[in-house]
């Protein structure tokens, strides 16, 4: 049924239920000759007089009757499913859709949406974590994450924070095996070396060199495509790995992790929200965002600073006697 149609019927049930079309006009936000116009464009539609109007007042014909007993019911719902849909982007409450990246990012997210599940407690989040693009429209994603930019154009990002990338180990490791003095001391060391979920590759390392952020392939002797996993063989002294600040950070300031090598960190990347129009957005969306944002932005918890960094270098040696 075309929308004129359903404004026509909606006018005409009006119109009968006040009494007047001048009345259903008011009621309806448009001008009395257009909901005179509308009634008539339906009863031409139709083929029959629907309405007897005159100076006193209007009735309805037979016909009119029978059509507005049929279509009553019908209109009552649509409206119930209008107020409904209204009612539901005004309050905080029904499904979020929320995506972001699988590895080590669960930490990150968790406190923000156990906080906004405390303060709205008819929201329903619908948390999934991959790190695989997957497609806005499709997997009906309200908010999400992303290291790097928005996957698709017509979205919106807001950066967040840096992603630093750090070369890190185990104080038993560096006790055991020395500290790297240099990028090519790396190739005398246990490294670990992540393979992508979604490709199934080897992730190369990144390094700063002067100006420029390279890759640097790693020959691991460990290889996983779980964070945590690898996170854990690096902590237990195994290896010596590449980690995220987004994790790392707080084991450094821990003394659990060492970072070395500190002159090649990166902070190429940021970790990104992103959303679609803000204009059409129920308040839960809104809410959630704006709760995202003021607890992530800037958030110092997961960037290391360079006197942070500087103070934890450790003092440089070489592999020690055997």
């Amino acid at each position: 049924m075309a929308i004129n149609e359903l404004r026509s019927i909606s006018t005409f049930a009006k119109a009968v239920e006040l009494g007047s079309i001048r009345r259903a006009a008011i009621a309806q936000g448009v001008t009395p000759q257009a909901a005179s116009q509308a009634i008539a464009q339906l009863e031409q539609h139709l083929g029959v007089r629907l309405l007897h109007r005159t100076t006193r007042g209007l009735s309805l014909t037979d016909e009119g009757q029978q059509f507005l007993e049929s279509t009553l019911p019908a209109v009552a719902m649509l409206e119930r499913a209008l107020h409904a849909v209204r009612g539901a982007k005004d309050e905080v409450a029904g499904p979020l859709r929320i995506v972001g990246p699988r590895s080590g990012f669960a930490q990150v997210l968790m406190p923000v949406v156990d906080e906004f599940c405390r303060q709205h407690p008819k929201v329903t989040p619908d948390v999934q974590l991959d790190d695989g693009i997957g497609n806005w429209v499709q997997d009906r994603v309200d908010v999400g994450f992303r290291i790097g930019g928005p996957p698709a154009e017509g979205l919106i990002a807001r950066r967040l924070f840096p992603v630093q990338l750090l070369i890190c180990a185990a104080p038993d490791y560096l006790r055991a095996h020395g500290t790297p003095a240099s990028l090519d001391e790396l190739a005398r060391h246990r490294c670990s070396v992540f393979r992508h979920p979604a490709t199934g590759h080897i992730t190369p390392w990144y390094v700063r060199v002067g100006q420029e952020v390279l890759h640097r392939p790693v020959a691991g002797v460990l290889s996983t495509n779980d964070v945590d996993a690898e996170l854990q063989a690096i902590l237990g002294a195994t290896v010596i790995g590449q980690v995220s600040s987004m994790y790392a950070a707080p084991l450094v300031r821990a003394g659990k992790l060492v970072p070395v090598l500190t002159e090649h960190l990166t902070d190429h990347i940021s970790l990104h929200l992103y959303y679609g129009s803000r204009a059409a957005q129920p308040r839960r969306v809104r809410a959630f965002i704006d709760l995202a944002v003021q607890r992530l932005a800037d958030n110092a918890s997961f960037v290391l600073t360079a006197k942070e960094l500087a103070s934890m270098q450790p003092r440089r040696r070489g592999r020690p006697h055997r």
